[in-house]
């Protein structure tokens, strides 16, 4: 979860890895720091906090020489290992001083290595798992003077999930990485080169990159990459070039990322539908490593994600099993392997992650595969793990997400869902072309349907800072509506810190009903009268319910929906959509109102206490 960058070439290497670490501030912020190595040492600075803590140090310290350095690598920490204390930020340095190194994820067998050191006499100044890489290289580099050998040895004594980066005194204008179930991606430059967990941190200066594969090791200089893996073969890194620029990971005007993020919705979901039909009416995967037969073969669909996208797979679910007809079930990636899922070559898993190097996804990823099961992604990340080891891709391109809540993740796996749904449905003979032509068609007004909600938000931005003391807030919903409640509350509990929970509408006479107290905000979301009469007519019901006790109902609904009126304290109105489609509306005003009620909450939107953007550890 912790961002990391290196870098080599002609700027200042401190600015270069500063930028890249705001960049990635998203991926953790219980410290950073910073190692630029210089002609014979290695400066060194770290703060607990966050970026800005560093950035004031650096500034008060004013160390000129550290400030002329050009290689040089940076962290940001989301603590696992040791607290989050100015001792336990990265970078560590071993014990003679010669190396200092940066690591993303968790050294599993660090107790017995620390161990070891410790009866070599080795003092260690950390609580961190990591402090144990940088004694460990140092000594390798006793036996050789080439990094990148050391940090291969290094590495075939690990266990666990790392990306580890480190510079050496003694071999100037190097920085070496390597990775392990943990993400690392290459940026190649012109005289300059660059290595970070993410794209975003060199995005300024470079938009060619390389993917790095699992047990791999990079050194990079000014001019040069070389890649190989544990075993010291050398390797051909597959290049690629980032279809988006500076401007998108940045605010552009909005006080917060979340702000622009939820913004940026209609374009993200109009460019996750970008070029997948073809010229016959097929849809359109960007990577397929498997046959029509193959699909024609599934007999049963597991959904794993963690999160929100737990909650996009729950809405797909719905959509698949209406139009393919095949059995789906929605799994938690962190619980599917530990329970023995019954898997097997007719079973198709499709993992879901923003970020493409969720651990618990990739992790139930790998167990999919070791039962012969076919395994297709949907993921944001081009490059990242988990559509790499996968048998089909579809990527949502919705640009960077900064903000560690998802907004826009959410509705473009939701638009990637919905074609996979098609795709299978189209693959196995059970809709035509024009009939999925004509479910494209309704998902491609989609995004001017969302731009529309986005225009009307002044009064939930009103409604939500009406709401800012509330203590407990209850979420309502039927079919595809019951995951939006779930998605809405998680929303509320990221953002603002308030104790709030989604329920299936069906569900409240079971038990929920009993937190009802008088004023408690009830969020429901209402289907369409039109879509599903039966569900709206039994939605009703339960608003007029919880009313009775008390509580303050908030209530989405279409446009034309008068039935909700008169049991409606708010009334959001969103268009009118089809059925399977409508979370793609729906979700809309409960993002706005979360954010809202955090940031007048005092808050920090972006960047919620305990959290992280991209969870890469178990």
């Amino acid at each position: 979860m912790c961002g990391i960058v290196g870098y080599v070439g002609g700027q200042t290497a401190l600015q270069v890895v500063l930028d890249g670490l705001r960049r990635l501030e998203y991926r953790g912020y219980d410290s950073a720091g910073v190692a630029i190595l210089t002609e014979d040492e290695i400066r060194l600075a770290k703060k607990a906090g966050k970026l800005s803590n560093l950035e004031k140090e650096l500034q008060e310290r004013g160390d000129q020489v550290m400030a002329a350095g050009n290689c040089g690598i940076g962290h940001t920490r989301w603590a696992t290992h040791g607290g989050p204390t100015d001792r336990n930020a990265h970078p560590h340095l071993s014990a003679d001083g010669r190396v200092a190194v940066i690591h993303n994820g968790i050294i599993e067998n660090f107790a017995k290595l620390r161990a070891a050191l410790e009866a070599e006499g080795i003092e260690f100044r950390s609580d961190t798992d990591t402090e144990c890489v940088s004694h460990l290289l140092s000594l390798e580099l006793r036996k050789t003077d080439d990094l990148a050998a050391a940090m291969r040895n290094v590495c075939t004594t690990l266990e666990g999930a790392f990306t580890l980066l480190a510079v050496d005194t003694r071999t100037p204008g190097k920085v070496v990485g390597a990775r392990r179930n943990s993400p690392l991606v290459v940026g190649r430059g012109q005289g300059e080169n660059f290595l970070a967990s993410d794209v975003s941190a060199f995005i300024a200066h470079t938009r060619d990159a390389i993917e790095l594969g699992q047990d791999q090791v990079v050194l990079i200089t000014a001019d040069s990459i070389e890649i190989t893996d544990f075993s010291g073969v050398p390797v051909e890194g597959r290049p690629y070039h980032v279809n988006w620029d500076l401007a998108a990971a940045e605010k552009g005007g909005h006080e917060w990322f979340m702000f622009k993020e939820i913004d940026e919705q209609p374009r993200a979901v109009a460019d996750t539908l970008l070029g997948r039909v073809g010229e016959h009416g097929e849809i359109l995967l960007d990577e397929v490593r498997l046959t029509d037969q193959d699909l024609r073969d599934i007999d049963k669909v597991f959904i794993v994600a963690c999160g929100t996208a737990y909650h996009a797979g729950l809405v797909a679910k719905y959509a698949i099993e209406h139009w393919t007809r095949i059995p789906c079930e929605v799994e938690l990636a962190s619980e599917f392997r530990y329970r023995d899922p019954v898997l097997d070559r007719s079973t198709l898993v499709v993992a879901i992650s923003q970020s493409g190097e969720t651990m618990d996804t990739l992790m139930a990823l790998r167990h999919a595969k070791d039962q012969k099961a076919r395994v297709l992604a949907i993921c944001n990340t081009n490059g990242s793990t988990i559509p790499r080891e996968s048998d089909a891709v579809l990527y949502t391109h919705g640009g960077p997400e900064i903000a560690v809540a998802s907004t826009k993740a959410f509705l473009t796996q939701l638009a990637a869902c919905f074609l996979v749904g098609l795709h299978l449905a189209q693959v196995r003979g059970v809709k035509y072309a024009d009939e999925v032509g004509a479910v494209v068609d309704q998902l491609r007004a989609m995004p001017e349907l969302i731009k529309k909600v986005l225009s009307e938000m002044d009064a939930v931005r009103e409604l939500a800072r009406s709401l800012a003391e509330e203590k407990t807030f209850i979420f309502l919903g039927r079919h595809v509506g019951y995951p939006v409640a779930l998605e809405g509350a998680l929303k509320l509990k990221e953002l603002a810190y308030v104790h709030a929970e989604g329920f299936a509408a069906g569900e409240l006479k079971h038990g929920p009903i009993a937190v009802i107290d008088q004023g408690t905000p009830v969020v429901c979301i209402v289907p369409s009268p039109a879509g599903r009469g039966v569900l709206h007519d039994k939605i009703v019901s339960n608003i007029q319910e919880v009313r009775a006790r008390g509580a303050r109902t908030i209530v989405i609904a279409e446009e034309g929906d008068e039935a909700v009126v008169p049991y409606a304290d708010h009334l959001i109105r969103v268009p009118r959509t089809p059925t399977l489609l409508a979370p793609l509306v729906t979700t809309v005003p409960m993002q706005v109102l979360a954010a809202e009620i955090a940031h007048t909450r005092g808050f920090d939107v972006d960047q919620p206490r305990n959290l992280a953007k991209s969870v890469t550890v178990e």
